[in-house]
This record gives structure tokens, sequence and C-alpha cells, in this order.
């Protein structure tokens, strides 16, 4: 199961009402092209499965799935570096005075230049679910600015489209901390063995904790020290274990044993249809059980929750994380 495995979620403007035709219109004018000889990168849609010249929107049980592509080329700086303190040399030699500033940087422009049509081409793909019936979009990407990247292009492909970070009316690091200090997680959910908590002061303190019970004395003494989970491991419904962040990004989603994972056991491309109704049906139920645990969800385009909830037993630390603060992981290239 690879169509997703860090998620960030959207709303999706409720007036938005373009039909699947028009959206495949609307794609196709900013297909994905490669690379040209001089170019840095290039980036549009591709077809989701792969196949040259299939649609760009593909309808799975109703579910819209689309695919952005990014290719980059990149000569690495030390070899920039070497062909400049070559070519400077070189001046210097033959004309008897040392390039300036400005005139290096023009010169490190053009040994790029020339350098990048040798250059290794990397690329990477990035799923996107549209969910027209309850207005979500989902992004397999655990790097904000990737996401805004493609949510970018979206709205310049598709008319009317418009977007804004799911906001919960509990900030998940307020409702993680309660958690962890209760033992009470939210009906449906266990909490795991995996957390992350910071120190909110100039301390920036961090303690980790991996494949270690969460139910000890030491890690509430941690929150009501003052640290905030930034991340914790949660199982829902013994279907999908995955991890929250204070950020309400959904890392390391994993379906587990009944889900139906690998249930068609041919090629992979003859799984797609079977991936993408399987991760769609389990996170289309698992984020509603989600919001419904922070609390619910805040109105369309609303500011983040600025408030701590009430826990039953001792206070969690109350300072602020914006909502739409999104843990980075390492970029797809």
């Amino acid at each position: 199961m690879s169509v997703f495995k860090n998620v960030i979620v959207y709303r999706i403007e409720p007036a938005w009402s373009q039909t699947l035709a028009e959206a495949e219109e609307g794609l196709g004018k900013h297909r994905f092209e490669p690379c040209g000889p001089s170019q840095e990168k290039s980036a549009g849609w591709a077809e989701p499965r792969g196949e040259a010249g299939g649609p760009l929107v593909e309808s799975i049980d109703g579910q819209w799935l689309v695919e952005y592509m990014i290719e980059s080329k990149q000569v690495p700086g030390s070899v920039v570096r070497r062909k400049l303190d070559e070519r400077c040399a070189q001046i210097e030699t033959t004309t008897g005075r040392k390039p300036g500033k400005k005139e290096k940087k023009e010169l490190k422009e053009d040994i790029t230049l020339e350098l990048l049509p040798m250059a290794f081409t990397r690329s990477a793909r990035v799923a996107v679910w549209i969910d027209k019936a309850e207005n979500r979009l989902v992004i397999n990407s655990g790097n904000a600015s990737r996401a805004d990247e493609v949510v970018t292009s979206l709205v310049k492909s598709l008319d009317g489209f418009a977007v804004a970070l799911i906001n919960t009316q509990i900030e998940p690091a307020a409702a993680m901390a309660n958690w962890l200090l209760t033992q009470e997680p939210p009906a449906g959910f266990t909490i795991d063995r995996e957390c992350e908590l910071k120190a909110s002061d100039d301390s920036k303190a961090v303690v980790r904790y991996a494949k270690h019970p969460l139910d000890i004395e030491e890690v509430q003494k941690h929150i009501t020290d003052g640290k905030r989970p930034t991340r914790l491991a949660l199982t829902w419904d013994d279907r999908v274990s995955f991890e929250l962040t204070h950020g309400m990004l959904i890392r390391k989603i994993v379906f587990l044993e009944g889900t139906g994972d690998g249930a068609a056991g041919g090629k992979k491309e003859d799984n797609y249809d079977a991936d993408v109704a399987i991760a769609t049906g389990e996170l289309g139920q698992l984020v509603p059980a989600l919001l419904d645990a922070l609390g619910g969800e805040a109105a369309f385009g609303a500011a983040p929750a600025d408030e701590a909830p009430k826990p039953a037993a001792k206070a969690a630390p109350t300072t602020t994380t914006p909502a739409d603060t999104v843990e980075e992981e390492d970029a797809p290239f």
C-alpha cells in the first residue's frame, strides 16, 4: 500500500463545482514536460497510473486521484566551485587581475548553465486525492513547501478552486498532552509506543520515546514541566496506525492486516484501483474520527485554534502552535 504515507489535509471551498471533464481540461493546460537541456526544474500534472497518454484525473469509487510530477537537475556545488576557481585563475593569468564579486557570480551562473545538460535528472511524484463529496483535499507529502507548491498549481489549473488547511477546535499538541496525562485517548483510538516532546522555553529541550510504553510518570512529568507533544503514534480502530503531529500532519501511515493490503495480489499496475479504494476508504473514515477527537473542525478559513483544552487531570501547557505548522521530512529529491 504505497498511495499515501504522509498526508496533509485541506478543506476545499464548498462553492467549487467543476466536473471531471473540466478538471481534466484544466490540468491538461499544465501537463508535465521533462526538463530541457539547460532547465533546472520542471513540474506539472502527470498520469496517475504512469501510462503515457492516459487521463490526468482518475475517478475510482467517486474519488478523484491526480498526480503532480517534479523533475530537477542539480550540478554538484563542488564541481561548480572547482570550475570557477579554474576560470578565475585563467583570467588572472591572462589579464593580471582578479575577478570581482559580480564577475564571479556571472561566471558561476555561466558554468552552471554549461554543466546542466550533463547533470543527472531526479524526479518525484506527489499523489493528490480530491474528495468532492466531502470537499476534502489530501496531499501525499510530509513537506510543507512541497504541498504548497502542489496547492498553488491546483489553484492555477482548476477554475474557482480554493482550499484552506483544516483547523480543529482543539489544538493537536494540547489534545495529545491531555491524552498522555490522563491515559484516556479518544474513543476508537489507542496510544502506541512512540512520541516526541519539546520544551516551549528557550532551552528547546527534546525528549523522544521509541518502542517505549508511554503510560509512565516520566512522560507525565515532562508534560507538566512544560514540554509539549509534537508527535504521537496512534492506532485507529485496529485498522490504521499513524503518527499525529502538532501541525496536524498525519505521518507514517500503515494500513494494518485486515484492511485489504495487497488484496489484488497481482502486478503493481493491476493493484492501483484496489490500493486507491482501500486507502481512500480507510482515510475517509480516519480523518473525520480524528477531527472529532480534536473537538471538531473550525469553520472554513478560520484562524488556527489558540486555546488548549481543559484536561480532566493536570493542566497541559497552553503555548500555541499554529495549525499550519507542518513537520518537515526529507524532500523527495
